[in-house]
């Protein structure tokens, strides 16, 4: 992405700015779906439902999947909280099989009978 400098009206300096849209615009949902032409893309991929707000969520649950931290998570969603960044997160059904199995596991280790020490084995 290039840094492009917009007229300012006042005639004061501009600042560089990263906004891919033209001056007079604010970047709202209706100007990003226009420039990016969200409406026809998903269409014709067959997904009128999907909206790119639920990338959002895709993304970060699959940042967290990768084992990024829910720290480093809130930063890069620009979440003022913790348990907003967690709302974002949507395990799969494999993944809550596979904590089920793994709780499960612990819970039979504490359960098993303990060997004796191998000092009180050769005693016997």
């Amino acid at each position: 992405m290039t840094l492009v400098r917009w007229p300012c009206p006042t005639g004061k300096p501009s600042r560089p700015s990263r906004r891919p849209w033209w001056p007079g615009r604010t970047a709202n949902t209706a100007v990003l779906r226009d420039a990016t032409h969200w409406d026809d893309v998903v269409t014709e991929l067959g997904f009128e439902h999907l909206r790119r707000h639920d990338l959002r969520h895709t993304g970060l649950t699959w940042f967290a999947d990768a084992g990024v931290p829910l720290h480093v998570l809130r930063k890069i969603a620009g979440h003022g909280s913790l348990t907003t960044t967690q709302r974002y997160l949507h395990p799969d059904a494999d993944q809550i099989t596979a904590a089920g199995a793994a709780l499960s596991a612990h819970l039979m280790m504490l359960r098993a009978p303990r060997s004796l020490p191998l000092t009180a084995m050769a005693a016997v």
